[in-house]
């Protein structure tokens, strides 16, 4: 919160705009001189109005010069971010049936593509008749349907789910993901074994008697720094790092991204659908973040948001 304050040197008075920022649980003070001499409510009310904008750039140049996570979005993409919420948040008044039909769209979209990046073989025709048409395509195994119909419930949950997030919410899309295809040691709980990535040959998982004390970890900067960051960071970050963990046996990847998504619609952002043309892309910037870059995985949940966007 920015305040006024009046302070007399030789005699003189100054005045100053205050905004006192928590910075590693630590109080720091920023100043914006605003002029000097006697003033009314009335000047110091129109001057709050015109510099208030420029203590918040001095605010966030120190942040970005001292925190690499701020230096992530420019202000231009955060303007840009909040006309995608806007747009959004418009189009989610539209008439109940368009929405639906934004619904059904979205989910087939986001359920074929998040299950064809873990090798299901179903199509996106496929899916839709699956989740809406309530038809099994032949040639399928039991599980690729399960899968399907398990990734509606989950989306369905994570979208009437009105808390935040906790292990006991992350372990409930791991089961709902999951239930009558692992067994029942597995559906929702954390791992009792050691886990391997394919595809990745310069990162394990950790091992599962450190998998709690890491998950906790996660669930401290997240409760710290929720509404520090921008919420888009903030999934990212969550999403990387969750991946890293790689807390479950099976369907991580699936219960990341729909982690990810929670934390967008949570802040009144769309939902988005990582491409399954996209994988290389996304498992690139799934690797460049557990060496510490979060840079790229940032650009392209960004991208994504900018083509939901086009489509409101």
């Amino acid at each position: 919160m920015v305040y006024h304050i009046e302070k007399t040197i030789k005699g003189k008075k100054y005045h100053y705009l205050v905004k006192n920022v928590r910075i590693n649980n630590k109080w720091k003070k920023f100043t914006a001189y605003i002029g000097k001499g006697e003033l009314s409510n009335n000047d110091i009310k129109k001057l709050k109005q015109k510099y208030s904008t420029l203590l918040e750039k001095k605010v966030n140049n120190f942040l970005k010069s001292t925190d690499p996570l701020y230096s992530l979005l420019s202000e231009k993409q955060i303007k840009e971010l909040e006309e995608i919420k806007q747009k959004y948040k418009s189009y989610k008044k539209m008439l109940p049936e368009v929405w639906q039909k934004y619904y059904e769209w979205f989910l087939t979209q986001f359920t074929y593509n998040t299950s064809a990046i873990e090798g299901s073989t179903v199509t996106l025709r496929e899916t839709s008749m699956i989740l809406f048409d309530k038809i099994t395509p032949p040639g399928k195994t039991l599980r690729e349907i399960r899968e399907i119909e398990n990734h509606k419930k989950a989306f369905d949950f994570i979208l009437s789910y009105k808390k935040d997030v906790n292990k006991n919410f992350v372990c409930r899309i791991h089961k709902i993901l999951s239930i009558d295809i692992l067994s029942k040691d597995n559906c929702g709980k954390f791992r009792k074994v050691q886990v391997f990535i394919r595809g990745v040959k310069d990162f394990i998982p950790p091992k599962p008697q450190f998998v709690e004390k890491e998950f906790k970890e996660l669930m401290n900067w997240y409760n710290k720094n929720k509404k520090k960051y921008h919420p888009l960071i903030v999934a990212s970050y969550m999403h990387t790092t969750f991946e890293s963990i790689h807390p479950f046996v099976d369907f991580n990847g699936r219960t990341g991204r729909l982690l990810l998504n929670f934390i967008l619609i949570k802040n009144e952002f769309p939902a988005i659908d990582i491409k399954n043309k996209d994988r290389i892309k996304y498992y690139n910037a799934l690797q460049k973040a557990q060496k510490g870059n979060l840079k790229p995985f940032v650009n392209l949940v960004l991208k994504y948001l900018k083509e939901m966007k086009s489509l409101f």
